[in-house]
């Protein structure tokens, strides 16, 4: 049987490794989210679109409030984290239209 320091760092070993692997699924999906929204931006820019689409946005951001909610994690935090990808999308969107 291990002593309790060893067995706190195999669990800990275990939690970062599953950390890890969650990190790389966030950052592959937020490329798979920016190829879309790099095809919409050029979309937006070819008709003469706004970059930005405030009632979206509003609706993105409930529907990500709820998620969070149901997830267990802090609407709050959940929010700032959209509004940050959203802000980015917006200035892409801005670059295809220069």
């Amino acid at each position: 049987m291990s002593d309790p320091v060893t067995r706190a760092a195999e669990v800990l070993k275990g939690h970062r490794e599953s950390i890890d692997r969650l990190d790389a699924i966030m950052i592959y999906t937020l490329g798979e989210r920016f190829k879309h929204t790099q095809v919409v931006g050029k979309l937006k820019a070819e008709h003469d679109l706004p970059p930005s689409d405030p009632a979206r946005e509003a609706t993105q951001i409930a529907r990500l409030e709820d998620l969070a909610n149901r997830a267990d994690l802090d609407p709050d935090f959940a929010k700032k984290l959209l509004n940050f990808i959203i802000a980015e999308v917006i200035q892409h969107h801005k670059t295809h239209q220069e």
